[in-house]
C-alpha cells in the first residue's frame, strides 16, 4: 500500500557546505511528485536521504507519519530506479526482476506469475530469457522499472531515469511510466533536470535552488504563475522587460510602465511601488497594431506555431510565438507592435518576489 512522505526541515552537510538546506515537503499517498532543478541543486541528494542512502543531520523524514531517520534503507520498503539502470549483467532479464522478490524471501513459484506480469507491463515479457547485454538501452531501462514495480513499495523513487535516452525514446518512456505509476497508485518521487519531463508527468512539481526549495505547485501553476524569477527563468522561456510600478489605483492595481514603451494596469497582491522586472511567456505576446515597437528579426516555423525572433528600440532581443496564423510567414526587418494581457504576465519586486496576482 501507498504511503505519504513528510520531509520537515531537513539539512544535509558535507563539512560546511548545505546540499540540502532546511527543506520542507509533504509528498501525499498515490502522488506523482517531481522534485526538478539544474544540476547541484540538492534533488538528487534529498532522494538518497528519503531512499535511506544518505545521512540527514538534521529535520525529520516520516512515512505514513513514522518517523523513518534511523531505519535503514532495505527496510523502508522502496522502489528504486537508478539513472545507469543497475541491471545485474549476470542475470536474465526474468532474474533481474524476480530479484527483490527473491531477497524477500517469496518462492520461486509464486515469484514466476508475479515478473511475468510486471514484464508485459512494460511491453517486453519476450525478452524474459535475454542476458542484458542483448538489450538496448530503452530495454534494460524497462527491466529496472519492472523490477522496482514488481515489489510492490509502498514509496518509488527515480533518479533522472531516463536522461541516457535519446529524445524520441524517453518521450515513449515517461508516458509509460506516468501510465504505469496511475494504474498502480504508488507514491512515486521522481529526480529530473528535464522541465518538460516535469511537466508532462507530475501530479506536482518543487523546483530547487542551491539545497532550497523555490516553488511547488501543479505543474500548470508553476509554469504560468512562476513565484520568483528563477522559477520564471529556469521553466520554459520567458521574456524580461523592467520597469516601475508609479501609482495604485483601487483593488490593488497597480500602473505598469516598462522602460519598452507601454503603460498597462496588473492586478497585484499587495500595495508596491518602485522598480519592478515583468516576465512574459513567448506565447502570451500577441503582434497588435499598437503597444510595445519591434523589429522581426529572425523566424522559425516549427509546425503549429511560428518563433518569432525580435529586437526592442533598446536592443533586447525577445521571443513571440504566434500560433493559428499559418500563412506567409512574417518577413524578416517588420516593424510591428506587441501586446500582451495583464494577467498573463508575472511581475517581481527587486528581490525576486513576485507581487502580481
Amino acid at each position: 500500500m501507498s504511503q505519504s512522505v513528510s520531509i520537515k526541515n531537513v539539512v544535509k552537510l558535507y563539512g560546511d557546505f548545505r546540499a540540502v538546506d532546511n527543506v520542507s515537503l509533504d509528498i501525499r499517498k498515490g502522488e506523482f511528485f517531481t522534485l526538478l532543478g539544474p544540476s547541484g541543486c540538492g534533488k538528487t541528494t534529498l532522494l538518497r536521504m528519503i531512499a535511506g542512502f544518505n545521512t540527514i543531520e538534521d529535520g525529520e523524514i516520516s512515512f505514513d507519519g513514522k518517523r523513518i531517520n534511523e531505519i535503514p534503507a532495505n527496510k523502508r520498503d522502496i522502489g528504486m530506479v537508478f539513472q545507469n539502470y543497475a541491471v545485474f549483467p549476470h542475470m536474465t532479464v526474468g532474474e533481474n526482476v524476480g530479484y527483490g522478490l527473491k531477497a524477500r524471501g517469496i518462492r520461486k513459484a509464486d515469484r514466476s506469475p508475479k515478473v511475468k506480469q510486471a514484464l508485459e507491463q512494460v511491453q517486453i515479457l519476450d525478452l524474459m530469457d535475454r542476458m542484458p547485454n542483448a538489450l538496448s538501452g530503452g530495454q534494460q531501462q524497462r527491466v529496472a522499472l519492472a523490477r522496482a514495480f514488481v515489489i510492490e513499495p509502498s514509496i518509488l523513487l527515480m533518479d533522472e531515469p531516463l536522461s541516457n535516452l535519446d529524445a524520441k525514446l524517453r518521450v515513449q518512456m515517461r508516458d509509460m511510466i506516468r501510465k504505469l505509476q496511475t494504474a498502480l497508485g504508488i507514491t512515486t518521487i521522481y529526480v529530473t533536470h528535464d522541465q518538460e519531463e516535469a511537466l508532462a508527468i507530475s501530479d506536482r512539481i518543487a523546483v530547487m535552488k542551491n539545497g532550497h526549495v523555490m516553488q511547488v505547485g501543479r505543474p500548470d501553476e508553476i509554469y504560468r504563475k512562476p513565484e520568483n524569477l528563477f522559477v520564471a527563468n529556469f521553466i520554459g522561456n520567458s521574456n524580461q522587460f523592467e520597469g516601475t510600478i508609479d501609482e495604485i489605483t483601487a483593488g490593488n492595481t497597480g500602473t505598469l510602465k516598462l522602460n519598452a514603451g507601454i503603460t498597462v494596469g496588473v492586478p497585484l497582491r499587495e500595495s508596491y511601488k518602485g522598480a519592478v522586472t515583468v516576465a512574459i511567456r513567448p506565447e502570451y505576446l500577441k503582434f497588435d497594431e499598437s503597444g510595445i515597437p519591434a523589429v522581426i528579426r529572425h523566424s522559425t516555423f516549427l509546425g503549429d506555431f511560428v518563433l518569432y525572433e525580435l529586437e526592442l528600440a533598446d536592443g533586447q532581443m525577445i521571443f513571440v510565438n504566434e500560433y493559428g496564423n499559418m500563412g506567409a510567414l512574417r518577413e524578416v526587418g517588420t516593424h510591428v507592435h506587441l501586446s500582451f494581457v495583464p494577467e498573463y504576465v508575472s511581475v517581481y519586486k527587486e528581490t525576486g518576489e513576485v507581487i502580481s496576482c
